[in-house]
């Protein structure tokens, strides 16, 4: 059996649509398959989960407004909070402002759950444009007493704690050598406020800097802070279909050394290996050290287009790159 699990390839397909196209040409090779959309908790987890979708108009990242979709599953709201406050509604880096940049818009959406009569909620903590430590989420979502017969998890991709999200991440964010001192002292104060208010250090939480410091926030707020690739596999009881397969497929949009700090592709390369069993990773691009890891486990790599260009393929050519791709691995 071949087990077909993608990441999203960012900014050029969503998980389930590569997954989709690897199923055509699995089948059309006569493969006895079974398939998943993955997701580590970031972009991708509504189509990972599903369940009924709903659109709200909340706060976005810089201020402005934004549609956001999320959806609900017997009575589990599934938030991703980049469809609130993620870098891709700013336009990346370029077109941020991680000074002001809020997490409001999410925690907004966390209310509008509750309000519909959620009893847990997976936010998904990636894809921000936000460093802001959660500040915007918890006063949306004041008072915190109403989650109190709730549920609520951080789905996380990155065990970075609260105090070194700015130092990781805000340059993808578009911070500057001063913006990111000034944000890790944003942070600290944010920390402090929190151990005098609650009682909570959160800066000893592994995973509370995720989506810059949203986790953390959540923490505060009695969430759980748990891997999301871990909660998405267990929930799609993905370890089950690999121990009965032969062969796996995964794939992302830019494979290096952070695809193995659990994130999707790493962490499947990683089962596979264990398992013993074949494992192919097909990705828009690839760093050597990426490539030395997953060789390292035993996987094949394969670059869709041409590795040499410094041009990411537009999202109406993927298909074709990604089942091209694939059909020259499953005909060796």
């Amino acid at each position: 059996m071949l087990v077909i699990a993608p990441d999203k390839f960012k900014g050029t397909a969503s998980a389930f649509d590569v997954a989709r196209w690897c199923e055509e040409v699995a089948q059309g090779l006569g493969y006895q398959i079974v398939s998943f959309a993955m997701s580590d908790g970031g972009e991708g987890l509504l189509d990972a989960i599903g369940g009924e979708v709903f659109e709200d108009l909340v706060t976005s990242p810089l201020g402005g407004e934004v549609l956001a979709k999320w959806s609900m599953r017997d009575k589990t709201a599934v938030i991703e909070m980049a469809q609130a406050s993620g870098l891709s509604l700013v336009g990346r880096a370029t077109g941020n402002d991680p000074m002001r940049a809020t997490t409001k818009g999410s925690g907004q959406l966390v209310v509008k759950a509750i309000e519909r009569g959620a009893e847990e909620i997976l936010v998904g903590c990636g894809g921000s444009a936000t460093i802001d430590g959660g500040v915007g989420a918890l006063e949306a979502m004041e008072p915190l007493e109403r989650f109190g017969g709730v549920t609520l998890r951080a789905l996380v991709d990155t065990r970075t704690r609260f105090l070194d999200a700015a130092r990781e991440f805000g340059a993808q964010k578009g911070a500057n050598e001063f913006q990111v001192r000034e944000l890790t002292h944003r942070l600290q104060v944010v920390a402090d406020r929190f151990l005098a208010e609650k009682g909570i250090d959160v800066t000893e939480v592994d995973g509370a800097g995720a989506a810059g410091g949203l986790a953390g926030a959540l923490y505060v707020a009695g969430a759980q802070i748990v891997s999301g690739f871990d909660f998405v596999s267990d929930y799609l009881q993905l370890g089950s279909y690999l121990k009965r397969a032969s062969l796996v497929i995964t794939g992302e949009g830019q494979l290096d050394s952070t695809s193995f700090t659990g994130k999707v592709v790493g962490s499947i390369a990683e089962l596979a290996h264990t398992l013993g069993i074949g494992c192919f990773i097909v990705a828009g691009r690839a760093t050597e050290d990426g490539i030395s890891m997953a060789n390292a486990l035993g996987c094949k790599v394969a670059l869709i287009g041409d590795p040499t260009s410094q041009t990411i393929p537009k999202p109406k050519e993927m298909e074709s790159l990604v089942k091209s791709c694939v059909k020259g691995l499953l005909s060796r």
